[in-house]
């Protein structure tokens, strides 16, 4: 199933998908807000993020998005509990310093947490890395290992055995390939992963 594209990015049409119109969001690491700023003008969201680098705070504050300046290893955890619906963390879990202790920061100030993140166990990262004998290079992760954001590099089996062995349920999972959404294999097949866990 083809997958459309929201601000060029499918991952954002279906993280849109999972969000309900109305809903209190916070989005950790929104970058320029352009999804907060989409879910707000198409879905009536209650829309706040949170993002490091000032620049893109800036670009955010300039769309008429809430954006606090902060780093989401430390930010999130000055939130009350349950103080939203759903918290997005959007292709940034890899880059965080404590992942764990963010998903359960995460589960604390919402009922909902949306994880969407690059699955290092595609089949090109897997060739890749075969092939060179180097750090894996693909479209999804085009840096050199001293340039790249990642610090962690997880898969679509990691993360689910990170839920279950914390008891979280996962409510949703979507898979993409470029722009078509799969099922099958997704731990070899999916370039990214979506998910959407509660406790």
């Amino acid at each position: 199933m083809k997958v459309r594209d929201i601000l060029g990015r499918g991952d954002f049409a279906l993280i849109s998908e999972l969000i309900p119109p109305g809903s209190k969001v916070l989005d950790l690491g929104c970058g320029d807000g352009a999804l907060l700023a989409w879910l707000r003008e198409n879905q009536r969201v209650e829309a706040r993020g949170v993002e490091i680098n000032s620049e893109l705070v800036q670009k955010a504050i300039a769309r008429g998005v809430t954006v606090y300046h902060g780093d989401i290893d430390q930010s999130v955890t000055e939130y009350p509990e349950q103080a939203f619906d759903y918290v997005i963390l959007s292709q940034t879990l890899q880059e965080t310093r404590h992942p764990l202790r963010v998903l359960e920061e995460m589960l604390r100030v919402a009922r909902h947490a949306v994880v969407a993140f690059p699955n290092f166990g595609h089949w090109r990262v897997r060739l890749s890395h075969l092939a060179s004998g180097r750090s894996p290079r693909t479209p999804t992760f085009p840096h050199q290992w001293y340039t790249s954001p990642n610090i962690h590099f997880l898969t679509v089996l990691d993360f689910e055995e990170l839920v279950a062995s914390q008891g979280w349920i996962v409510e949703k999972r979507r898979f993409l390939s470029g722009h078509s959404q799969l099922t099958f294999m997704p731990n070899l097949m999916a370039e990214i992963a979506v998910y959407m866990v509660r406790r």
